[in-house]
């Protein structure tokens, strides 16, 4: 296999990463509106992952961790979100949140904990996915919130 660069997500990035949450029936909200918190997973110009991060001051929220098929049990999700988790720690935060369908021991891997929504900080609960799950019960209770406290 080429080798594999995870880099900062450009605009030209996004249908491809919105592509590669719709073949893995995750949420395509607003991407271009935290661009700057996108990281993507490149090999020879292809976009085979992302993971993005929202800052909320102290908070942030952890999103969009995708990789393709092709890539999937090799590896690069745990280097896209080290890297997010990275990203997020130079950047101030101290905690980081996120929603999994079915991706919770993943997670729980790097040190997030199960939360309840009511767990959420005031700050991050601005989070488009979290202020769309709050509305849609039906889908908040088939997902696991969790966080992790950053040091």
């Amino acid at each position: 296999m080429p080798p594999t660069r995870v880099r900062p997500a450009r605009h030209e990035d996004i249908p491809a990463i919105e592509s590669l949450l719709a073949t893995e029936s995750l949420p395509v909200t607003p991407i271009a509106a935290f661009l700057d918190g996108f990281i993507v997973l490149e090999t020879d110009g292809d976009i085979l992952g992302s993971a993005g991060i929202e800052i909320y001051g102290e908070a942030a929220f952890l999103r969009s961790v995708v990789v393709a098929q092709s890539v999937q049990g090799t590896g690069m999700g745990d280097r896209l979100v080290r890297s997010a988790l990275d990203y997020a720690q130079r950047t101030g935060a101290q905690r980081v949140y996120l929603f999994t369908m079915d991706a919770a021991n993943f997670f729980a891997r790097f040190g997030f904990v199960a939360i309840s929504m009511d767990d959420f900080e005031t700050a991050v609960r601005a989070a488009p996915q979290y202020v769309g799950v709050s509305q849609m019960p039906e889908i908040a209770s088939r997902l696991t919130a969790m966080r992790l406290e950053l040091t």
